[in-house]
């Protein structure tokens, strides 16, 4: 039996890409009508709050996903597929640099590579192939009758938690743990970067970045045109 492939595990959203899909996913779900306009005001304030520094950058998403939530069921499966197909046909290309170089390089290096993330597989699975991915975990919603959405979840208990996520494929793949890495920017990350030999918190949070600082995990920030290791 040869030798186990090692693994690398990135967060998607705020990690590489420098957004993050399922807000320009629901934009675009507005912006052709399949969303009603007043979707937009279940995270506009939020919006604003964040924009303006005064407000938490969770709290926007949250309203994010509470809208996509709240206006997916009765959603036909290629409605949003076709925007997923559109957002990252225009946006795939803005990632970050430190993430965009470390993906090629790990992939020369023989390292599978794994996605894990709470935005729809939908739009992963347009996403990830193109930065050379292997498998992405994402959130899936069940479909019901005539190909459309019935708001339901499947597996949430599984994808919700990261860790559980990297623990299974690298089962089901027969990978290693020994020399992997992990990089992820918010707390939600944390269980699977105490899982893997080699954690990076990059661009964290507040509440990631004090975790690592206890943890002594390495740091990394991207600002315009400048990489710090801290």
């Amino acid at each position: 039996m040869g030798e186990k492939r090692k693994i690398a595990v990135f967060d998607v959203d705020g990690t590489i890409f420098r957004s993050s899909l399922l807000i320009q996913v629901v934009d675009r779900l507005v912006d052709t009508g399949a969303f009603p306009k007043e979707a937009r005001k279940v995270y506009e304030y939020a919006h604003e709050k964040w924009l303006d520094r005064e407000g938490d950058y969770q709290e926007y998403i949250d309203g994010v996903v509470r809208a996509f939530n709240r206006h997916l069921k009765g959603i036909h499966y290629g409605v949003l597929a076709d925007a997923a197909e559109d957002v990252v046909e225009a946006q795939w290309k803005r990632v970050y640099r430190y993430t965009r170089e470390l993906l090629k390089n790990l992939k020369e290096r023989g390292y599978f590579l794994l996605a894990v993330s709470h935005s729809p597989k939908t739009v992963l699975d347009k996403f990830c192939p193109r930065m050379g991915f292997d498998k992405a975990y994402g959130i899936v919603y069940e479909i019901g009758p005539q190909d459309c959405f019935t708001g339901r979840m499947v597996d949430d208990h599984l994808i919700l938690n990261k860790a559980n996520v990297l623990k299974r494929a690298v089962e089901k793949e027969g990978l290693t743990i020994a020399h992997s890495i992990g990089i992820g920017d918010t707390e939600s990350d944390i269980p699977f970067l105490e899982v893997v030999a080699r954690p990076v918190c990059f661009n964290p949070n507040m509440k990631l970045y004090r975790h690592a600082r206890r943890m002594k995990w390495k740091v990394v920030v991207e600002r315009k045109d400048v990489i710090y290791e801290l």
